[in-house]
């Protein structure tokens, strides 16, 4: 818990004595041997990056995943039971039906099933999604990417004394993969005692360029460029592509012996004001002094409703209030533009009256220049990135992209899908097509309509076109899709600027009089259950890209309008 010494200076359990779960030698060995005899719980992505931070120390003063005791207080007052400040719940969530019985020890594996770490159960205690997203969060709004993951977490949370014995292996990158004490080792060597952090999970342009060097200027210190590479917001530009950038302007533009690239495995909550004070006791542990604040800083964008998730300046003054705790001094900064006149950037509160400014939003980035094939200005990011940018990122029209139709059964979903089809084919887009009841038939053969199996229909569907998309492939989906929920995390899975939502807005007496296999006769007289828009519901769409009517409107009518779109969005060319 942080204290006073007798002198009156702060102490924080922060960038002290790190945490170390690695176990190694004979004892690895013996732990080995006994982890292929305990049952197994597979992790999630999300799970090994805190895992891997836990074992390191990013997370210090965190040695296992939290108990009840910190998990509650964290929520409510950002602060483990012991009151160190601390604002972000990790956590690890089984199914109720996975939970071992009678055993004391599991042994935890990844994705691939490979052995990661052993852990004894000490502690189960159930969690409540909605109310962590409420209080971490501030919102349950499904569009934020973290509420529609969590509700496939799991019921029950478990902690207890870990002991890791094949921490995450990496291929790529691996000369800047540091853990916590060799960064800081790395400063020491370098005799730098103040340093400040940057943040990022973006490309860095020379905008970023400018901000980074003048923090490291203002602290009259180093300079530690962190970007995140584990788990950040849904379509962000891969790590592969940012790294080289970063690498490039490391390499070019920074002074050596005062500047330090190193990767972070973490997985981002987009959790805002709060993610902030996290970034900054993690970065503490890695040496830092001080920590870059910039607008909005790990903010997911906006809500349902076309708002902000959190204001542009909330996660600094969040930080600022907690700097005496962390031991870490913000270095805020406003919004820079660029002033074309005098050839450099200032901060938009400070430019002069009269002033020509330039500035180019990531949404311009990727929309009118790197989708439409144009080079990025010279005043806006060096040679090497937008290289780097172009290489991998086609145009705009040959970008993958996924056409996504919801709606009731009978809508006429599938009517327009297949009008649609000819229509890309005739604009140069060879589509995929994933029908609702053709998928059912082959990629989800067994499953039921319980809304779990529903959900597990729909995420398959989701991942397909993800895989699709990801290889800048086309696809149209079909299906009805009754849950936002489940919704969301198929877009999430193609990434929100490939997505095309569209809504068959049908009345249900229509789609009742188009329905020749008498579905919905059978729902009316009970005989069968679950049936959507009958006994259970439909969630339409707050804010699909398309909404269709088709009572008035021939299905080639509303698959052109869908082309329009299509086209004003730049995913196809104008004949």
């Amino acid at each position: 818990m942080t204290s006073k010494s007798k002198h009156g200076q702060l102490i924080t359990p922060y960038g002290g004595h790190l945490v170390n779960l690695l176990v190694t030698g004979e004892e690895r060995q013996a732990l080995l041997a006994q982890a292929n005899t305990y049952p197994s719980l597979q992790i999630s992505d999300r799970n090994l990056c805190d895992l891997e931070l836990l074992a390191t120390g990013g997370f210090s003063p965190l040695n296992r995943f939290m108990g009840q005791a910190d998990y509650q207080r964290v929520l409510t007052e950002m602060r483990l039971s012991d009151g160190t400040l601390f604002p972000i719940p990790i956590t690890l969530t089984i199914n109720k039906k996975d939970l071992p019985t009678r055993e004391e020890w599991i042994t935890l594996r990844d994705s691939r099933n490979y052995i990661i770490a052993v852990m004894r159960i000490e502690e189960v205690f159930l969690w409540d999604p909605t109310r962590e997203a409420r209080l971490v969060l501030g919102s349950n709004d499904p569009r934020h990417p973290l509420v529609s993951e969590m509700i496939s977490w799991g019921d029950l949370c478990i902690s207890g004394e870990l002991k890791v014995l094949n921490p995450p292996t990496y291929y790529d990158f691996v000369e800047l993969r540091r853990t916590p004490t060799q960064v800081r080792a790395l400063f020491e060597s370098m005799g730098l005692e103040r340093v400040v952090a940057f943040q990022t999970r973006n490309p860095m342009h020379r905008i970023h360029e400018e901000l980074t060097k003048r923090a490291a200027e203002k602290v009259a210190g180093g300079l530690l460029i962190h970007p995140v590479v584990g788990l950040t917001k849904p379509g962000d530009v891969d790590h592969f592509t940012r790294v080289r950038t970063y690498k490039a302007l490391v390499d070019h533009y920074y002074d050596p012996s005062k500047t330090v690239l190193s990767l972070l495995p973490l997985a981002m909550r987009m959790a805002g004001p709060r993610e902030a004070v996290w970034h900054a006791i993690i970065r503490r542990n890695h040496g830092a002094t001080h920590f870059i604040v910039g607008r909005d800083h790990a903010g997911p964008g906006v809500d349902s409703t076309g708002k902000p998730f959190y204001g542009p300046y909330e996660a600094q003054e969040v930080l600022q209030q907690y700097a005496g705790e962390t031991g870490v001094t913000p270095v805020p900064f406003e919004e820079l533009v660029y002033l074309i006149e005098e050839q450099r950037y200032e901060e938009k509160g400070k430019v002069p009256a009269g002033a020509t400014i330039a500035s180019i939003s990531g949404t311009q980035v990727r929309d009118e220049y790197l989708a439409k094939g144009k080079p990025l200005p010279e005043w806006f990011t060096r040679k090497e990135t937008a290289e780097i940018l172009a290489e991998v990122n086609p145009p705009k029209h040959k970008q993958g992209l996924c056409v996504w139709f919801t709606g009731l059964s009978g809508s006429g979903k599938s009517t327009v899908a297949q009008a649609l089809i000819p229509m890309l084919l005739e604009h140069g887009r060879q589509a995929s097509q994933l029908d609702g009841d053709v998928v059912r038939t082959h990629l989800s053969k067994g499953l039921g309509f319980s809304k779990e199996d529903r959900d597990t229909n729909i995420l398959r569907i989701g991942f397909v076109a993800g895989e699709i998309t990801q290889h800048n492939g086309t696809v149209v989906c079909a299906a009805i899709s009754p849950y936002r929920q489940a919704r969301n995390e198929a877009r999430k899975m193609v990434g929100d600027d490939h997505f095309v939502e569209v809504f068959v807005n049908t009345p249900i007496e229509v789609c009742e009089q188009r329905d020749i296999k008498g579905m919905y006769a059978r729902a009316r007289r009970g005989e069968i259950k679950g049936f959507t828009g009958i006994d259970d519901p439909y969630e339409e769409p707050l804010n699909p890209e398309i909404t269709l009517f088709t009572t008035e409107t021939t299905p080639e009518e509303n698959a052109r309008k869908i082309i329009a779109y299509l086209v004003e969005r730049g995913f196809l060319l104008k004949k």
